[in-house]
């Protein structure tokens, strides 16, 4: 198997199972969230989130392997993954806050310091690649949806 094929096929399975992973985690929590919290208005049904999420962390994987991929300078490629992983454990831990803990505010915190790296990272892939750029896009609209919702649910409760 090709070099590049091995690359992109860890990158969408780890990040993949990075998604899995906390899904798992947050069962409980999301039924003590649907059992007990009131929702902002345009709060998808349940079904929709692991559906979206599952495409985000794709596209994800995808974007990071082009990057891992093509021809450029090691350095920036190694703090795109440096920001790249950290992104991606800040989107992991939103779940256990939001969910689990059910640390509202901090949670919107949190998710606001995710949107940033979201938009560090998309800003060193264009510098690299914008395909892997554009292919982000959708995740940062649906982490802005999210930062609604999140600021919704704490205000609401």
């Amino acid at each position: 198997m090709k070099k590049t094929t091995k690359i992109y096929l860890f990158s969408i399975v780890f990040t993949l199972l990075v998604g899995g992973i906390s899904g798992l985690l947050i069962r409980d929590g999301i039924n003590a969230y649907d059992a007990n919290i009131i929702k902002p208005p345009l709060t998808p049904p349940n079904l929709v989130f692991p559906i979206v999420w599952s495409i985000l962390y794709l596209l994800m994987g995808i974007g990071i392997a082009r990057i891992l991929t093509i021809d450029g300078p090691q350095r920036l490629k190694t703090r795109t993954l440096l920001i790249y992983i950290t992104q991606l454990f800040f989107n992991f831990c939103w779940s256990l806050i939001f969910f689990n803990a059910q640390a509202f505010l901090f949670a919107f915190i949190w998710l606001v310091i995710l949107w940033i790296l979201i938009l560090i990272m998309i800003w060193l892939f264009a510098k690299q690649s914008k395909w892997a750029a554009w292919l982000q896009l959708p995740y940062l609209i649906w982490v802005s949806f999210a930062g609604y919702l999140n600021l919704g649910v704490w205000i609401l409760n």
